[in-house]
């Protein structure tokens, strides 16, 4: 049911801010698709971002929409959101993005627009408007999506060690300076099939609210290709400051590493994206990257970097929220 009709220009200004987030988005997670192929030095960076803005693109041909449907249904009750609620969440998500973005901390842009959803939701219609079972495998995955993204890189790894303990170094270092290309390319479709949904949701619920769904909750063929192309220019841009974060602070890569890191994140991701969870891509390549940092040696990892990067992770949801919360009271306060 519409909760509300709203002007023409005004619909379409809040869909622009969602796609400016989406934008945003690409430019804040670039690091995650391009930082370990940029800092094993198999491509400049700026070749780097463009071809992971490329399979941002065409993510939408290999997923399905479940991501978008959890956001747009399954953090806040559909029928409590309007366009106050939109701006609210979109307004707290967009301003933690810029903050982190400005300190150059790989916080959760994902997870930033889950605590602008609720903080805006929640001063709307109490607790009550809370779906509990999608908010609880979304917080369930901030702790597992780094640790599966760990293990398995982990695990690549020992398996590589092992499969070519017969090579020389310079023969593997030759070997997977070309297969880094197909795993960032893996990680960069990973990224744009889940984060780009997390928009998708926002615009179709909104558009649910106004009744221009036909009744059923449903992302429109022209939402899915207009995210898709505001994350992949927003990677396009690039985030350079947390490419540096991500890239060599964590960790000293080399192309084996980066090969282990893509690929162990872009399985985590593939596997959230089918089951329609909205994971962080930060969270899943920085657990990755410390696994195959930790199987050096523990030393190896610079730990006082990764402690930084988990408090902007915990601080994520509750700023977020706060800051959504602020912008939902300031609308009514000046309406």
């Amino acid at each position: 049911m519409p909760v509300e009709t709203l002007a023409l220009p005004l619909l379409v200004g809040l869909i622009a801010v969602a796609l400016f987030f989406d934008f945003l988005n690409g430019l804040h997670d670039a690091a995650n698709a391009i930082a370990t192929i940029v800092a094993t030095r198999v491509l400049r960076p700026h070749h780097a971002v463009a071809w992971a803005a490329f399979f941002n693109f065409i993510a939408f041909l290999f997923f399905g929409l479940h991501v978008a449907e959890t956001i747009g249904t399954g953090i806040v009750d559909a029928e409590i959101v309007d366009a106050r609620v939109i701006f609210g969440a979109l307004a707290g998500a967009i301003a933690w993005n810029i903050i982190t973005w400005w300190r150059g901390i790989p916080s959760s842009s994902s997870h930033a627009l889950v605590g602008g959803i609720l903080g805006a939701g929640t001063v709307k219609a109490g607790i009550g408007a809370i779906v509990w079972s999608g908010l609880g495998k979304t917080v369930a995955a901030i702790v597992l999506s780094p640790l599966l993204g760990l293990v398995l890189a982990l695990l690549l790894v020992f398996a590589v060690s092992w499969i070519f303990a017969r090579s020389t170094p310079f023969a593997v270092d030759r070997s997977f300076r070309i297969l880094q290309f197909f795993s960032a390319s893996a990680y960069a479709l990973g990224h744009g099939g889940n984060d780009a949904q997390k928009t998708m949701g926002i615009i179709a619920v909104l558009l649910y609210s106004q009744g221009m769904l036909g009744g059923e909750f449903h992302v429109p063929l022209w939402v899915v290709l207009s995210c898709h192309a505001a994350i992949a220019l927003g990677t396009l841009t690039g985030g350079w400051r947390i490419v540096h974060t991500m890239g060599s602070r964590i960790t000293r890569l080399t192309p084996v590493q980066g090969f282990c890191a893509e690929t162990g994140g872009a399985i985590t991701l593939f596997m959230a994206t089918g089951f329609g969870v909205p994971v962080s891509t930060t969270h899943t390549i920085t657990g990755a990257i410390v696994g195959v940092g930790s199987a050096r040696r523990a030393s190896a990892v610079r730990w006082g970097v990764a402690g930084s990067i988990v408090v902007a992770w915990v601080v994520t949801l509750p700023a977020s929220a706060a800051i959504a919360a602020l912008a939902y009271w300031a609308v009514g306060f000046l309406g």
